[in-house]
């Protein structure tokens, strides 16, 4: 596979480093009008540029809350500062993945660089009744929106009308994501208002990426009703792309955790890539063949760029209509 081209440049955040709260790199607005409680967050892995980008553009353009409140984050700034358009992997984080770190059994044991900035930034999320976590990818490939299992977040994708992949995932067996952490983790009964949604815009270092990042953010905070939809076209000018056609749901059935560290792909599997017939075989775990588990798989996120044993380096799902 052909090594991927870094051409997204890293965004200048010296203006915006400091926050306006006791906690680096974080800003929180109030509009002094009840209302939602919401979050984006940005660079939980500090080769995700994208995300920074848009957060920096939302500063920069002084979006305010009509009503309720607005917290804005840039989440792993060690990992950030370390970033290398050469050698981008070795910037996803300090120590271990910060988004993995999501569970209070961890975050009371703070030996490592992204255990003690989750507890930093836990105050801001544990508030927040709507998240919006911006990603991008480790290889190209389309935009995901990846909602969780509740019926609550599909309908949000739903209403989004963007990107055109929504996927329906339980998270990883190595650690609980941001998107899964407290009340954004309940059942839909148990959970009220909160709404939390992940998105991957692509890969990395292509430009394209921000363009969905700003969509995404911009199509958000309308939905929140943080911004009504005149002073997002306004303050966001030129940020919201055309609605897409049709949405396509990706349910994962299961995924592909690392158990030695001798794992590799039978083939260069792209993301949203659909294998035909169950059982063909896609993968060698140290002499373990992996197989598809069923007709027209589709392999999500694909990459071995983080592989290693308790890592998931691709997921299996089943395309449906949104």
């Amino acid at each position: 596979m052909t090594e991927p081209i870094f051409q997204l440049q890293k965004p200048d955040i010296s203006t915006w480093r400091a926050g306006n709260t006791d906690t680096e790199g974080v800003w929180h607005f109030e509009s002094g009008v009840p209302g939602r409680r919401v979050m984006v967050t940005s660079l939980i892995h500090g080769n995700e540029l994208c995300g920074a980008w848009a957060v920096k553009g939302l500063l920069d353009a002084g979006v305010r809350p009509r009503q309720g409140s607005l917290t804005l984050a840039f989440c792993n700034l060690a990992a950030f500062d370390q970033f290398d358009p050469e050698a981008f992997d070795a910037s996803r984080s300090v120590d271990e993945d910060l988004n993995r770190q999501w569970s209070t059994d961890r975050m009371a044991n703070a030996g490592s660089s992204e255990r003690r900035r989750a507890r930093e930034l836990l105050p801001f999320v544990e508030r927040a009744d709507w998240l919006l976590d911006l990603h991008s990818m480790h290889e190209p490939g389309e935009p995901l929106l990846l909602v969780g299992t509740h019926a609550r977040n599909i309908e949000l994708a739903r209403r989004l009308r963007s990107p055109e992949h929504v996927v329906v995932d339980e998270g990883h067996k190595d650690g609980t994501r941001m998107r899964d952490f407290g009340r954004f983790g309940l059942t839909d009964t148990e959970a009220g208002e909160t709404r939390s949604l992940l998105v991957e815009c692509g890969f990395h270092g292509d430009p394209a990426s921000l363009r969905v990042a700003r969509d995404i953010s911009a199509r958000f905070l309308v939905e929140a009703q943080i911004l009504d939809a005149v002073t997002s076209s306004n303050a966001l000018q030129g940020w919201r792309c055309a609605d897409v056609s049709q949405q396509r749901l990706l349910r994962v059935t299961d995924g592909v955790t690392v158990r030695s560290k001798n794992f590799s792909f039978l083939d260069s599997y792209r993301n949203l890539e659909v294998i035909p017939k169950a059982g063909t075989p896609i993968g060698n775990d140290n002499g373990k063949i992996v197989t598809t588990p069923y007709d027209d798989c589709v392999l999500v996120m694909p990459s071995l760029r983080q592989a290693r044993p308790g890592v998931t380096v691709v997921r299996f799902a089943r395309d449906e209509c949104l």
